[in-house]
């Protein structure tokens, strides 16, 4: 069986990880053109962190990790005004850069990776699809996965332009790096977020005299900016701390990432021989996490169901697809709506929501409460993994 992934992110690593153990025959096409190292920092826990367990990746996880296992808030002027410290119920968190993540499953897979290459076109022919790529060169297949992130090219081809799937929160997010060691001392270990009504800005030290810089803003047009240095300078330079000091590192354009803050909706996740997988079709934003770990069990049940049939003829494969389908979805709308409930702590709109929040932090240290909080931050994580029972596995009808 021959696979072709488009999109070289930790979903699509983590499928090919899983396929090319069980067999089959895969390829990978990356638009970027190169592997993409970096990225913001990501809490990993949850069934992502299991199922990395199970491929072995735990200890490149662990030489990864940063100790960053306190939050302070500051105010406009940079004065500490509450903290949060991660609850010990929450002991099996891993902290560290999401590139890093992609680069301990990437180690793993011997599938080629062509990098500055995607999907121009595709035709599912019902027993294979043939697939153009934007190199001019043609691949025949017997699945085509869309692991290409929340601007999916494939599910563009498959269902249509994206504004109709996308479900937009107001908020623009931005992150790069500064080399500055100075800098990087005075950040220190702790996760440190300057906070006014409608923006938020983080920053936390990297190894190497690095600053990582995360930036939140409420921004009612979706539109993005065509300076995006200026427009970080233009909505954060009047705040104070090290601010300054990292707007004035702002690097060059490539080097920022910058982009709505959206989640995904979908009425279905795949159409013949054709399926999307990770932020492709369940983005549940920055706001609510777990994006990772969501990608890395999306990847897993996937293989599983395949696994389940031969996947030889159409109807086999309708099956896994739709299986793979009902087991993520619960949990993906369950984040979902975390993540469209939490928005409005992250960057509150007004005073009294920053008031609230810094109220609602300092309580979660009272006992028993951090339970509680790591429990409403896991919607229905806990039964994705488990593998599916008889009956869920019969074939779905399909509309």
């Amino acid at each position: 069986m021959r696979a072709l992934i488009c999109g070289a992110g930790i979903a699509g690593l983590a499928l090919a990880w899983h396929l090319e153990r069980d067999g089959w025959d895969v390829e990978l096409v990356e638009a970027a053109p190169a592997f993409r190292d970096g990225g913001y920092m990501i809490d990993f826990y949850g069934p992502g962190l299991e199922i990395a367990r199970r491929m072995g990746i735990e200890p490149a996880l662990l030489a990864a990790r940063y100790d960053v296992n306190t939050i302070d808030f500051r105010n406009a002027d940079g004065r500490r005004t509450s903290g949060f410290r991660v609850p010990q119920a929450v002991a099996d968190l891993i902290s560290l850069l999401r590139g890093d993540l992609a680069r301990a499953i990437a180690d793993g897979v011997r599938s080629p990776v062509r990098y500055g290459v995607s999907v121009a076109a595709l035709d599912d022919r019902g027993d294979r699809v043939d697939v153009t790529l934007t190199d001019g060169t043609e691949r025949t297949v017997d699945l085509l996965i869309g692991a290409d992130g929340v601007h999916s090219r494939i599910r563009r081809l498959l269902f249509g332009d994206e504004e109709q799937f996308t479900r937009y929160l107001g908020h623009h997010v931005a992150a790069y790096f500064v080399r500055d060691e100075t800098l990087s001392r005075r950040v220190g270990t702790r996760y440190h977020t300057v906070s006014v009504p409608g923006r938020m800005a983080g920053a936390y030290a990297l190894r190497g005299g690095q600053v990582a810089t995360l930036f939140l803003r409420r921004e009612p047009d979706p539109a993005l900016p065509a300076d995006r240095c200026a427009a970080l300078r233009d909505g954060f330079g009047d705040l104070g701390w090290v601010l300054p000091d990292l707007l004035a590192g702002c690097p060059d354009p490539s080097e920022i990432y910058y982009d709505q803050v959206t989640q995904v909706e979908l009425p279905r996740w795949s159409s013949g021989r054709v399926v999307l997988l990770g932020d492709a079709c369940q983005a549940v934003s920055l706001f609510a996490g777990h994006g990772a770990s969501l990608a890395i069990a999306g990847a897993s049940i996937l293989a599983e169901e395949l696994r389940g049939d031969t996947a030889a003829d159409r109807a086999s494969l309708a099956g896994a697809l739709d299986r793979y389908e009902q087991r993520m979805r619960p949990t993906v709308d369950a984040t979902q709506e975390l993540g469209r409930r939490t928005v409005r702590w992250m960057a509150p709109p007004n005073r009294w929501r920053l008031l609230l929040r810094d109220a609602i932090v300092t309580a979660s240290g009272l006992p028993g409460l951090d339970r509680l909080l790591v429990r409403s931050l896991t919607p229905g994580s806990h039964t994705l993994i488990r593998p599916a029972a008889r009956s869920e596995r019969e074939p779905a009808r399909r509309n």
